[in-house]
């Protein structure tokens, strides 16, 4: 199995900044994409950021210019830098992994279990 785990969640005040980082373990060949997801309260879960284990990276339009996503592939971890937060972009964030547990077998998607991010003065 895999399992990632989030952190660095928590209550900003808007304008503040924010750090989440998520770290892949257990059985793993290669990581393909990671990425991070959001969903607030009421609303579906929204696609936020990607990378590719080459570092080719995808942002949603609303984030971009204020958020980065940034991976270490040799520690099985990315990253997400949020800046300028405003009160929209509270909600729970989960990071996301594709993932070949074995050499010659198939990829399968994992999730984290999310971290709450809330922007509020």
């Amino acid at each position: 199995q895999v399992q990632l785990v989030e952190s660095g969640g928590g209550l900003v005040q808007p304008g503040g900044s924010l750090r989440l980082s998520c770290a892949a373990s257990g059985i793993i060949y290669r990581i393909y994409n990671m990425g991070w997801s959001r969903q607030a309260p009421g609303k579906e879960r929204e696609l936020v950021a990607t990378i590719e284990q080459g570092g080719s990276a995808k942002l949603v339009d609303s984030v971009k210019g204020r958020f980065t996503i940034s991976r270490d592939v040799a520690k099985n971890s990315v990253y997400l830098q949020m800046n300028n937060l405003k009160p929209e972009d509270t909600a729970v964030y989960y990071c996301n992994a594709r993932v070949n547990q074995f050499f010659g077998g198939g990829s399968n998607d994992y999730w984290g279990q999310g971290t709450q991010v809330t922007v509020s003065s």
